[in-house]
């Protein structure tokens, strides 16, 4: 009888803490509406916010509830409060059913989120370019079986889409495909978080090695993380690079590549995102 009568306070008490998780999501909801009443639509997506937001939570977070899972209820939040302040829509880059993409931006973006699957890379740049996605989700660049993508983003109209995050953010996880990642893209440019990559592409002389491309970033002050993909041509060959930290469009670095126009020709800065976490940063 005293076992019954104990059981019966803990599950009294974990219905309390129910309610009041419960009242708490409405009084956040409220206030993000109230947030979103001072915002235009585009500043529905705030990427750099978003991992601010789930990066303290873990930094925090102690005891045996697994981090892992406190990321994918916070990022169902997260989406959940994007859509009452907008419609947002997400084209998916989905060659064929299966392929992981669609699970990593449901993993993302949350179960309400309007998601749109896409066939082809360009068809997701033209979509977010056009606004009739706000968020594009495409493979990423290194692999060998896509179309070059990125290509298209080194124009110079203000429409068109950034890089804005990698996925997925909250690590490794079931059901996405062995390794799977991708870039999501918007008409944005991704804000600093203090734990950056950001992504460039650059227009250089033909037959130019990675150590010389290296050095030339080095000698304007910019750090690679990674030769991500090369186009080659007859007249000038295209690199995607993967850089350490922050850019903004008007950093002194970039243009300090191409003042002496060579090897670099033209510099492009594509976005960027913060880091994602780890399955070491997620380790309970």
């Amino acid at each position: 009888m005293a076992s019954e009568m104990s059981l019966d306070k803990l599950r009294a008490e974990i219905d309390r803490i129910d309610d009041a998780l419960h009242d708490l999501i409405m009084q956040r909801t409220d206030l993000v509406q109230r947030v979103g009443d001072l915002k235009d639509a585009a500043s529905l997506l705030l990427p750099g916010r978003e991992a601010e937001i789930v990066r303290r939570l873990v930094s925090r977070h102690h005891g045996s509830f697994p981090k892992v899972a406190l990321m994918r209820i916070w990022r169902e939040i997260i989406g959940a409060m994007i859509g009452l302040q907008g419609e947002v829509s997400v084209a998916v880059f989905m060659p064929d059913r299966g392929a992981g993409y669609l699970e990593l931006a449901r993993d993302h973006y949350g179960s309400i989120l309007s998601i749109i699957p896409v066939r082809s890379a360009g068809q997701v740049a033209k979509a977010v370019a056009e606004g009739s996605a706000m968020v594009g989700i495409m493979p990423m660049p290194d692999r060998e079986d896509v179309e070059p993508w990125w290509i298209s983003l080194m124009g110079d109209s203000p429409d068109l889409p950034r890089i804005i995050a990698r996925l997925p953010f909250a690590g490794p996880g079931p059901s996405r495909g062995e390794g799977l990642e991708a870039l999501a893209i918007g008409r944005l440019w991704p804000e600093p978080t203090g734990y950056d990559r950001s992504w460039l592409a650059l227009e250089t002389i033909p037959d130019i090695s990675r150590a010389r491309l290296r050095s030339a970033l080095s000698a304007a002050g910019i750090e690679s993380t990674a030769l991500a993909a090369t186009q080659r041509a007859e007249e000038a060959w295209l690199h995607l690079v993967e850089i350490s930290g922050h850019l903004a469009p008007d950093d002194r670095r970039i243009s300090r590549l191409v003042e002496r126009k060579q090897p670099v020709l033209r510099a492009v800065l594509l976005g960027g995102y913060p880091v994602p976490f780890s399955s070491e940063d997620l380790a309970d």
